[in-house]
């Protein structure tokens, strides 16, 4: 065998997961439990496709992160400097009212009325899932937000990806 003193070269195969996304329309049943898409299901890790943490979101939604994408988020916020009261008060209003809930052997998860009413969630819902969280609209308040926003849409594609290239 002749060597021809080329070290052969492997790269490694890398897989870049984009994040969450899709646009799921699921029904609440009269406990408050809806059955998680088995499509956005799929883009969650084997190991973490059970268990979430529930919080509200920054608009009139209720906000669903995988347990992993959470505890990745609460090792940033543990870094906040808690002497500052903008700092304590974001911690607080962030953390209030979030809940760990999981996957039933039906594959459901269960929003607390609590959680329903801060929202005004209803029988039908929406799950949009973007990156690293789930939003949880009611369905006549999410198209109603989309709708409302659509005439702004060009604008904000400029004032937010306008720049982007530029350092190219």
């Amino acid at each position: 065998m002749v060597k021809s003193g080329k070290i052969p070269l492997f790269l490694p195969s890398i897989i870049v997961m984009a994040g969450l996304v899709g646009e799921y329309e699921v029904k609440m049943d009269a406990k408050g439990r809806f059955l998680f898409p088995a499509a956005l299901r799929k883009q969650l890790p084997p190991s973490a496709d059970r268990d979430f943490m529930l919080n509200k979101g920054f608009e009139d939604c209720l906000t669903l992160y995988p347990m992993y994408e959470w505890e990745k988020l609460s090792q940033k916020l543990s870094k906040m400097n808690l002497f500052k009261p903008k700092n304590r008060l974001f911690y607080r209003l962030f953390h209030q009212g979030a809940k760990m809930v999981s996957l039933d052997n039906a594959g459901r998860i269960l929003v607390p009325v609590t959680h329903m009413e801060r929202v005004g969630l209803k029988q039908e819902a929406m799950l949009i899932a973007y990156n690293d969280r789930i939003e949880i609209w009611d369905k006549a308040k999410y198209f109603d937000m989309i709708e409302s926003s659509m005439a702004d849409f060009a604008d904000l594609a400029d004032e937010v990806m306008g720049d982007i290239g530029d350092d190219e």
